[in-house]
Formats: C-alpha cells, sequence, structure tokens
C-alpha cells in the first residue's frame, strides 16, 4: 500500500494561542505557511465529524470570513462531486454569498460608525 504523508506544525506563544501554521505535503518541496486550518475527518463507528480548527493569533475579522466564505464554496463543489446533488450545491454556494454579502454590510456598516 502507498501512503502519503501531511505535516502540520503549530507554533505557539506562552499561553498555547498559535502564532505560525506550517504545513507540508509529500507533492510540495516547500514548507508552506498559513493562518488558519480546518481539518474534519469522519468517524463512520460513531457517525461523527472530528474537527481540528486552528487561527493565529494575526487573523484578522476580514481573512477570516473570506477563509469561510471560500471554504464553504469548496465543500459545495466537493459535494457536487461525491453526490450529483445540484439543488443541495446551490443552496450551500448561495449560502456562502449571502454569509459573505452579509458580512461585508456590515464592514461597511462599521466603518461608517
Amino acid at each position: 500500500m502507498q501512503t502519503s504523508t501531511i505535516t502540520i506544525d503549530v507554533h505557539l506563544d506562552k499561553d498555547k494561542v498559535p502564532e505560525q501554521i506550517n504545513w507540508k505535503a509529500d507533492s510540495t518541496a516547500e514548507v508552506q505557511k498559513a493562518k488558519a486550518l480546518m481539518l474534519s475527518f469522519w468517524d463512520s463507528a460513531d457517525k461523527s465529524a472530528l474537527r481540528i480548527d486552528l487561527w493565529t493569533k494575526d487573523m484578522m475579522v476580514d481573512e477570516m470570513a473570506d477563509f469561510f466564505y471560500q471554504t464553504i464554496m469548496t465543500m459545495a463543489d466537493t459535494y457536487n462531486r461525491a453526490t450529483h446533488n445540484q439543488e443541495m450545491v446551490e443552496d450551500m454556494k448561495k449560502f456562502a454569498k449571502d454569509f459573505y454579502a452579509k458580512f461585508r454590510e456590515q464592514q461597511m456598516k462599521e466603518s461608517k460608525a
């Protein structure tokens, strides 16, 4: 059996808050930096998702909104490839677009205040 390895290194400050996230996969030669990660595993025995959600303390709120928008859109694409359920995919993408539009609207209101 062939295997592939993905390595994730999380550098913590003295309070154990992530300061830097680095990752590397077998397919990439260089270490990649990231400000956030969401990793999910499906436990079929318990029928539950196991998750690791981390972000660095210098990740800005607007970056988090972008990250969530892009992640939801990517999840919709993945769900489409797995199920071909176009109606559900469109619902997920609509939610992502509505989420992002609402975030931007809130940001505009805050910047005027």
